[in-house]
């Protein structure tokens, strides 16, 4: 059965139904029994599970995480939640040295299955502290898994599948995606290893390969110039790491335009690794790669200074049409009155 939610009801749908399968998951986290529900992703949990399986913690980042371990070593399935993934920043020993070694470190013989929900995302002049999109980071450690969705389906599918996963996976979810509906069908969800790829395909002119909520820009994108007889595929990496390097190639055959989102940084990125793979795999072809990210540089704080750092679907339909050498003439249509605010609800930074 499908119902149409929005991110965040698909994030406390995949919760629920998840806690509802086993005793053994647990959720907890700064401001999950919140009356606002960390964005409303939480909402209900506690009532209906208890407070032995749904609490808040107190504000130690280290701390907490270290107990989210103890809980995975111990036989537990632990969702432990950040409202923001700078304030991480501070757990990252137990991550690095911790969580993300253990099952290396002892033969395989003890496994973490840990989930952290990260959320990132811009919004009323959050500026270089509260706004980092940190993929590129955790995609860097060996033993961690890493996964953004870009949808409510996708986050109802990934956040399932991470909590069954036996591994650590670090789960960064958009808050821009809180507020978009989609279709979830929660009878869908098969339970395999984590390397998911979602492809709108419209044709084999360009392909642009994004992630988490630039994939959402991406498919406007693609639909507005499809509409325009402009045939664009996307190709929305939803597990970054481990990453599905063969699916990705397999879609890249014959198209010699590539067009890579990367919602992060842009020294060692996820952007720079795809276009090394891409020429690495098609060395005799004559491919033109083009990357938009954040740059070398942290979001401003200024309202008017943010308008040009982040890109919209209009930014994607003229990199679109300069790669691919088309006159095409979109007139703007946005309908996001306001460049940083996520949704009509948005009344602040948290």
């Amino acid at each position: 059965m499908q119902n149409k939610i929005n991110g965040a009801q698909a994030i406390n749908k995949a919760i629920y139904d998840s806690m509802l399968k086993s005793k053994k998951v647990l959720c907890f986290g700064l401001g999950v029994t919140d009356p606002k529900g960390v964005f409303g992703t939480t909402l209900g949990l506690e009532n209906k599970f208890g407070r032995k399986r749904v609490f808040d913690t107190p504000t130690s980042e280290n701390a907490m995480t270290g107990v989210g371990i103890g809980l995975s070593i111990g036989g537990f399935r632990p969702i432990m939640v950040h409202q923001r993934l700078d304030f991480f920043i501070l757990a990252l020993d137990q991550l690095i040295n911790s969580a993300a070694k253990f099952y290396y470190m002892y033969g395989g013989n003890v496994n973490v299955p840990l989930v952290i929900r990260l959320i990132i995302g811009r919004g009323w002049g959050q500026g270089p502290t509260h706004s980092q999109s940190l993929i590129n980071l955790f995609a860097s450690i060996p033993g961690l898994k890493v996964v953004s969705p870009s949808s409510a389906s996708s986050a109802y599918k990934l956040l399932v599948q991470s909590i069954e996963d036996p591994n650590p996976v670090v789960f960064i979810e958009h808050r821009w995606i809180h507020g978009y509906f989609d279709f979830v069908d929660n009878l869908n969800v098969k339970i395999s290893k984590l390397s998911d790829i979602d492809i709108t395909n419209y044709g084999n002119e360009l392909a642009i390969i994004s992630t988490s909520y630039y994939s959402h820009e991406a498919r406007i994108a693609a639909d507005i110039l499809n509409k325009n007889n402009i045939r664009i595929k996307v190709i929305d990496i939803l597990t970054i790491k481990p990453l599905n390097e063969n699916k990705i190639v397999s879609e890249l055959k014959k198209i010699k335009k590539i067009l890579i989102l990367d919602i992060g940084f842009e020294v060692c990125s996820l952007a720079g690794h795809l276009s090394n793979l891409i020429q690495t795999k098609f060395p005799k072809d004559k491919i033109t790669i083009k990357i938009i990210d954040s740059g070398d540089l942290s979001e401003p704080t200024s309202h008017y200074l943010t308008k040009s750092y982040y890109k919209n679907y209009e930014d994607i339909i003229k990199a679109s049409c300069r790669m691919l050498d088309i006159k095409f003439h979109y007139k703007n249509r946005s309908q996001v009155k306001y460049h940083d605010i996520p949704n009509k609800d948005f009344q602040g930074p948290f």
